[in-house]
């Protein structure tokens, strides 16, 4: 009974995790009704700015607390991984938009590879290390055990996905994202703007999964320049699973791949 309480809690805390960077790939596959493959690699370059950033910080001599510093690298490697979102709908995405599906599967495949061989250059081949300045005291649960990071992992994805949730349903956005799912040309004549909606659409995914590559990290102590290829097919399965219901409606799929 402890084994099987234990890979529940490992199961929520890798959920957790998986469902952050499925949320990616389904808000991409809801609005354009393509997958995103390099939605990975965003991921894995969130985690590596994030160390890079703190050991930055470690070389100036910061004396702040670890969970500060940690805020505070993430708050660099957010906008990193937002802008580069936009910058692949824009290159990539943007001029196959009207193309066979099978263009933007293979640009999208092909994004992935170069992305990853980038983060070979710039960060090599090897782990890295992730800096030990958030807390990991293991918590007894009934006989199983969890840290206090892994618990701050759960709250704070299901925060993210709770909010992302009120953001569709509730805002103007939401629901110009929700147009544009439906009929992007009947969207354009109410007034949207479709591609800056497709656009926000990855910039708030790649947001997302910088958050979970540094959920990773932190988890595992560790990254490297491959990771984002695994927890990605991981992540994409479970967007599948989850939102396996919404492929007719994919926006009420963003609980549901968590």
């Amino acid at each position: 009974m402890d084994i099987f309480l234990q890979q529940i809690l490992n199961g929520l805390v890798l959920g957790s995790i998986y469902a952050l960077i499925a949320l990616g790939y389904t808000m991409v596959y809801g609005i354009m009704g393509l997958i995103n493959f390099a939605h990975g690699e965003v991921t894995m370059i969130g985690a590596m700015v994030t160390i890079s950033v703190l050991g930055l910080f470690s070389s100036m001599g910061l004396a702040l607390p670890g969970p500060v510093l940690v805020l505070l690298a993430i708050m660099v490697a957010i906008p990193t991984c937002m802008l580069l979102g936009f910058v692949i709908e824009r290159v990539a995405y943007r001029p196959l938009r009207n193309a066979p599906r099978l263009a933007p599967l293979i640009t999208a495949i092909g994004l992935s590879i170069v992305l990853q061989n980038v983060a070979i250059l710039i960060w090599g081949r090897n782990y890295i290390s992730f800096p030990s300045l958030l807390p990991h005291n293991p918590l007894d649960f009934f006989g199983a055990s969890i840290t206090d990071l892994q618990i701050v992992i759960i709250f704070l994805a299901l925060a993210l996905m709770v909010g992302l949730l009120i953001m569709v349903e509730k805002t103007k956005l939401g629901r110009a994202m929700r147009a544009t799912s439906q009929n992007p040309a009947v969207a354009g004549l109410m007034g949207v703007n479709v591609n800056t909606i497709i656009s926000t659409t990855f910039v708030i995914g790649a947001g997302l999964g910088a958050i979970a590559g540094v959920m990773v990290a932190a988890n595992y102590d560790q990254a490297h320049s491959h990771m984002g290829f695994i927890i990605g097919l991981k992540a994409f399965t479970a967007a599948v699973l989850g939102g396996s219901a919404t492929l007719a409606a994919p926006w009420s799929a963003v609980c549901c791949s968590g």
